[in-house]
């Protein structure tokens, strides 16, 4: 399965200068990775990255962070995944722009 983590365009290139990152400020002080699922990115985007142009959307399988990953009740009720380990640049599967089209992110057709 794959999750997804919006960046902004300086935290991407420091994941991928450095290889490994304990992830965005909010992470930092949560103390693990926050992740979404498919059904879930665009309301992430829309409530935390509301406006913001210049982010990345990078895709992640979860079968490769093993007990790091957990998954906790969160916004409404639902079932987030979290990374209790810094994410490296290997765990990436790929990464696309996550533009800002007439006020709203433009997700990818095949986010799955």
């Amino acid at each position: 399965m794959l999750i997804y983590k919006i960046f902004r365009a300086n935290e991407w290139a420091a994941l991928q200068a450095q290889g490994t990152t304990p992830g965005a400020p909010i992470d930092v002080a949560d103390g693990f990775v926050h992740f979404s699922t498919a059904t879930q990115a665009a309301e992430t985007a829309a409530k935390h990255f509301a406006g913001e142009d210049g982010l990345m959307l990078l895709a992640v399988e979860t079968d490769g962070l093993g007990d790091a990953l957990k998954w906790e009740v969160s916004r409404g009720g639902a079932e987030f995944p979290h990374l209790y380990r810094d994410l490296q640049v290997a765990d990436v599967l790929w990464s696309r722009p996550l533009p800002l089209v007439d006020g709203a992110h433009r997700f990818p057709d095949d986010l799955v």
